[in-house]
């Protein structure tokens, strides 16, 4: 009876894994009453860890001294080892880079995972040039070594789910037991839990997922290369989720602040970065809102600008034969055509090919009066403000409203700038991000998180959190009065 069990476990591995040329199968007869089957994948399983785990300490394994995983465990040292219960499961620990080991009646899975990762890197989208260097890699568990490296408590939990009927990926959903709020953790599991689908390959199919309550070109979910980032985000209460084969963790909740100011304004002090960080916010709404201000003050609203400076206006605009609404769309288009080109040319001469694109073609449209020198200024400056921008969602939602902005000015002039603005603010209030407001902490106004997000308080003057991301435990530090 054990014999044909061995043999109907045999049958269904080799069925289930069919033209995989990768399998390995072996039988080893222990002596004439004991035979041990060992399955595995060489692709994901290493053959050395086989040979240390296993092959070596043959000599130990018996039906008489094996009962249970118990017994199992002190006679193979491999790191973790599961006994299965249940054929279902056979499936998963061998693609999973276990070894599969058939003793009697039987069944054990352990961990031989090769060595197929690339080393810690560098993160490469937020650079940064005071802060630590370290970024996340392919592996999910280096990526929680990353952070668990950062955050030495016991209350930092580390909750697994497996999503995916075909790739099985592990998901990781790292959070404070003493900090984060309930109310916010629940209602991610629940969103987690509803993902039915074949594959996940990289954590942005579990971000779309997770932003489906929104239907804007803002993000709702914060996606980071950097260790440090998921730290400091776990310290305000926040949520993050590491998934396996990804290099980018998520964090949740997401509001318009944290993607205008980066990580690296930590590390800075206080005094300069605030600096910083209100030009960036004034770069945001340059970006949208010039080329838009420029066509209502040269088709509507002239009487806005020093008499001079239209009459120069229009000697410049004399011999172009297009409005001013499609010189606007022609060098707008041709620079995300140039930006487009820049992010998928290699490194070695993407940058050069874009200047050249840009010098040229610029240069060469002014000769040919297709537009003017200062639709080349507007347009340019309009380039260099978003370029303080490096996320790829948020730049998408700039292009966005850049549109909406230029067209209603195209139609109504100031007026039209005036009512685009309005729809933007109303658009960015009503949004939310794991039910909580999008536009937070300007609606609902909170001075604590205003100076952790759009300013920067001193480092002895942060003492609470925010109550809008926890209950729980709002103070962060206390201050010591000499």
């Amino acid at each position: 009876m054990v014999k044909s069990m061995k043999n109907k476990i045999l049958a269904r591995i080799q069925k289930e894994f069919q033209n995989c040329p990768d399998l390995i199968i072996k039988q080893i007869d222990l002596n004439k009453n004991d035979t041990i089957y060992i399955a595995y994948l060489e692709s994901v399983s290493g053959s050395d860890k086989v040979n240390d785990y296993i092959l070596k300490n043959l000599s130990f394994l018996s039906s008489e001294k094996i009962k249970n995983v118990q017994d199992f465990q002190s006679l193979i040292p491999a790191p973790n080892t599961v006994e299965i219960d249940d054929l279902d499961k056979i499936e998963f620990y061998i693609t999973n880079g276990f070894t599969i080991v058939i003793l009697h009646d039987l069944i054990f899975a352990l961990e031989t995972k090769a060595d197929i990762n690339r080393g810690i890197p560098e993160p490469t989208s937020e650079p940064t040039i005071i802060g630590p260097k370290d970024g996340f890699t392919e592996n999910i568990q280096i990526n929680l070594g990353l952070v668990k490296r950062r955050i030495k408590s016991h209350t930092l939990k580390s909750d697994s789910l497996v999503i995916g009927r075909k790739t099985t990926t592990m998901i990781n959903l790292l959070y404070f037991d003493d900090i984060t709020d309930n109310e916010n953790l629940d209602y991610i599991k629940k969103e987690l839990e509803k993902i039915d689908i074949d594959g996940i390959v990289d954590s942005g199919t579990i971000a779309e997922y997770l932003e489906l309550e929104n239907n804007s070109h803002f993000p709702s979910v914060t996606r980071t290369e950097r260790p440090d980032s998921v730290a400091n985000a776990l310290l305000e209460g926040k949520v993050a989720i590491l998934v396996d084969t990804s290099p980018f963790a998520l964090i949740l909740p997401a509001f318009f602040c944290d993607f205008i100011n980066p990580i690296a304004d930590n590390y800075l002090k206080t005094k300069n970065v605030n600096f910083l960080k209100i030009l960036r916010l004034c770069c945001f709404f340059f970006t949208v809102i010039v080329p838009g201000f420029y066509i209502a003050i040269i088709n509507y609203n002239p009487e806005t600008i020093p008499t001079s400076l239209l009459i120069n206006f229009g000697t410049q605009r004399a011999d172009v034969p297009f409005p001013a609404i499609v010189e606007a769309l022609i060098m707008l288009i041709i620079c995300e055509i140039l930006k487009e080109s820049d992010v998928r040319f290699p490194n070695s001469y993407g940058s050069a090919i874009s200047i050249l694109g840009a010098l040229v073609l610029g240069e060469a449209a002014v000769s040919a009066g297709i537009v003017s020198p200062i639709m080349i200024i507007v347009i340019a400056f309009t380039f260099i403000t978003s370029l303080l921008f490096t996320n790829q969602e948020i730049v998408g939602a700039i292009r966005h409203f850049r549109f909406i902005f230029l067209f209603t000015a195209s139609l109504y002039g100031l007026f039209g700038i005036f009512l685009a603005l309005i729809y933007f603010f109303i658009h960015v209030t009503e949004l939310t991000t794991i039910k909580k407001p999008y536009f937070y902490p300007f609606a609902p106004f909170d001075q604590t998180y205003l100076k952790k997000g759009i300013l920067k308080a001193q480092v002895n003057k942060e003492l609470k959190r925010s109550k809008m991301l926890t209950k729980k435990n709002i103070i962060r530090q206390r201050r010591n009065e000499p």
